[in-house]
């Protein structure tokens, strides 16, 4: 019988990836990371470049197992499925993007894209699709019979009043909304910001003017379009998604994906209100106890921020967006874009800054 030997990751790669993925640092090359995937598509789309890199993550993530820490939290039967959807998703967006760069270059030199030479060939439904959507069901049948049999489902005992998991974690797909969470009340993160997702992309189509790209893969004919929707998909949802599964531990604490999950870490943060800056740092006094005179540099700054900028960016970065949609539908694009630009704002100024609120008024439950 043959042995393989594995050698451990060695220590110094676990601290060096632990330390990359402090959260400041992680969001930071997430946005780096997005960049460059929008600015180079035509370079990690080509084939040997995204199957070299396919395989080197498949191999270092197998060999991340080594450590026990990792193992662990990757092992769990919840956290596998996140496993599969890194993956996935990389599959998927390389396929989308291999379509866009290939389209763009055909309509570059005038000749139809590749969906349109595809129209003319003819699939049948019976028996094509039939027998290959059957095959399928049997092959996602085996694999579930398979996934249940080795991974054991993660039920729980009774819940009690007196014991509370730590950490408490919501289901996989609520994890970008329990990270919210940490940075606005649960009014907003909660309630307000999910209806805003919602609305947001039910008026899509009543905002977008724009009539190319429908029924074929091109990135130069949509860019803006694009590049917003992936980077609230893809940087303010599947990150968030990652970054709550696997880096947030005990007490909700930030720790890498090879460190130990010490429920007994404590992180002194010091959270301050923009009121305490402004009249305590900046201005030297206390704090006013009229609340309305206290919060009053939160309430100009929220303000100034969906006042102000829309039409400073109709004037600088949207003009050609404005004169096409017209004030209504421009209104409406940028309210939804600076909604969703506010996330990843207050997400740094809490990491960096310690800003805890823009508008604190506990007093009346509310808070930005």
């Amino acid at each position: 019988m043959l042995a393989f030997y594995v050698p451990n990751l060695p220590e110094f790669i676990k601290d060096f990836i632990d330390g990359l993925l402090e959260p400041t640092k992680y969001f930071i090359l997430s946005v780096v990371g997005f960049w460059a995937m929008i600015q180079f598509r035509a370079v990690w789309t080509r084939g040997w470049f995204i199957g070299s890199a396919f395989g080197f993550a498949v191999v270092f993530y197998f060999w991340s197992l080594t450590d026990e820490n990792f193992k662990l939290i990757v092992g769990k039967p919840d956290n596998v499925p996140i496993s599969i959807l890194f993956f996935s998703l990389a599959f998927f967006l390389w396929v989308a993007f291999r379509r866009m760069v290939i389209n763009d270059r055909l309509l570059d030199k005038g000749l139809p894209t590749f969906e349109h030479r595809e129209s003319h060939r003819r699939v049948y439904c019976w028996p094509d699709l039939v027998y290959t959507e059957f095959l399928i069901l049997i092959l996602c049948t085996v694999l579930l019979l398979v996934w249940g049999y080795y991974l054991k489902a993660p039920l729980e005992e009774p819940a009690s009043l007196v014991k509370t998991p730590n950490p408490s974690k919501a289901p996989w797909y609520f994890l970008g909304l329990q990270e919210m969470l940490v940075y606005y009340d649960p009014w907003l993160a909660g309630v307000v910001f999910p209806t805003f997702i919602i609305n947001g992309l039910m008026a899509i189509p009543y905002i977008d003017m724009n009539p190319k790209g429908s029924g074929y893969y091109t990135f130069k004919e949509r860019r803006f379009a694009i590049s917003t929707f992936l980077f609230g998909f893809v940087v303010l949802w599947v990150t968030l998604i990652i970054l709550g599964t696997f880096l947030r531990g005990p007490n909700w604490n930030f720790f890498g994906p090879y460190a130990y999950w010490d429920p007994h870490k404590v992180e002194s943060l010091n959270n301050v209100n923009l009121s305490e800056y402004f009249y305590l740092v900046w201005l030297g006094r206390a704090l006013p106890v009229n609340i309305l005179l206290r919060e009053l540099p939160g309430f100009l700054v929220v303000i100034a921020y969906f006042a102000v900028l829309p039409p400073l960016l109709a004037n600088l970065v949207f003009r050609n967006f404005y004169k096409d949609l017209g004030f209504i539908r421009y209104q409406t694009m940028v309210f939804f874009l600076l909604c969703m630009a506010a996330l990843p704002l207050k997400m740094v100024l809490r990491w960096t800054v310690n800003l805890k609120y823009i508008v604190a008024i506990p007093e009346y439950f509310f808070n930005i």
